[in-house]
């Protein structure tokens, strides 16, 4: 990619184009579903290039990264609140979708599904980004024996 002054919009068009693939792949992680990656990607690059800040290509993967693990924590809290009162206001009935039938996936997701989401974030940064303790302590606003706690117990779940 050359790092030449750009518009905000082909900066983003060029970062979606040769850094899609790789920044879907990083989505998936955390969220282990190809749609979810995709639409996370997807409020990712809006969010980074909504208001034409003038990015520089050689940085705008990271800030998209950043905006996709943002995005994708602030969707589990607001989840995990939203499952707590859900049964204030819904209905007894049940409805499976088309993903609860879907069959086995591979054993890196199914391992990946059985963490915790501060879990699997600490384990994507780590050993994904290649992030040290520090920087995914610093990154996700946590103390660092905190994200080691998290690796550690990640790690023991995975093996």
């Amino acid at each position: 990619m050359d790092d030449g002054p750009r518009r905000p919009d082909d900066v983003m068009a060029t970062v979606a184009r040769e850094r899609g693939a790789a920044l879907s792949a990083y989505a998936y992680l955390l969220t282990g579903d190809l749609r979810d990656a995709e639409d996370l990607v997807q409020d990712a690059l809006v969010k980074t290039f909504v208001r034409g800040r003038r990015i520089e290509l050689s940085s705008a993967e990271g800030y998209v990264r950043t905006a996709i693990l943002t995005t994708w924590i602030d969707t589990y809290r607001r989840r995990r609140q939203w499952d707590k009162v859900r049964h204030l206001i819904a209905r007894g009935e049940r409805v499976d979708g088309p993903a609860e039938q879907v069959g086995a996936r591979s054993d890196v997701q199914a391992a990946l599904r059985q963490l915790s989401p501060q879990q699997r974030a600490c384990v994507v940064l780590r050993y994904y980004d290649d992030l040290t303790v520090g920087q995914v302590a610093d990154r996700l606003g946590l103390a660092e024996g905190t994200v080691t706690r998290y690796l550690s117990v990640a790690v023991g779940r995975l093996e």
